[in-house]
């Protein structure tokens, strides 16, 4: 139980600024053979996914914060993204696993007030397609 919070925590932090690898741990569970793959996947998909939802909400509901020295994003960042958001809309989402801008883009989906229930489903789909193609490719299957 205690790998799984540890991988649940290491793919929620992953998801925010916080410096986490949540893609080591996962081959390491899932070489150790104590736990099914699925539920390593479905651990790891989670807890990045509810990352993802904590910067929507920064963006959501703290962005008149962002040029305070506490908050997570850089306005470079924030820019950055933004503009990356305005163009591509919801589906710029899929980028949400990408090193670097997947963080600020679920920041800027919460500034540009991007649905909750839409940006679950992209996002879900983005990061556990992400370490799904992880685990098929350390199985060999590609």
């Amino acid at each position: 139980m205690l790998a799984l919070l540890s991988l649940f925590f290491a793919a929620l932090l992953a998801a925010t600024l916080i410096p986490a690898q949540s893609e080591a741990l996962l081959l390491w569970l899932m070489y150790s053979g104590a736990h099914a793959t699925a539920l390593l996947w479905l651990v790891a998909t989670l807890g990045n996914v509810l990352g993802s939802v904590v910067n929507w909400l920064l963006g959501r509901y703290l962005s008149h914060f962002a040029d305070h020295r506490w908050f997570p994003f850089s306005g470079k960042q924030m820019a950055r993204a933004s503009n990356w958001y305005r163009r591509w809309g919801y589906w710029s989402l899929l980028a949400s696993w990408v090193p670097i801008i997947g963080d600020p883009l679920t920041l800027a989906a919460g500034m540009l007030r991007e649905p909750l229930w839409r940006f679950l489903l992209i996002v879900t789909l983005a990061k556990g397609g992400r370490y799904l193609v992880l685990i098929l490719l350390a199985r060999g299957y590609m």
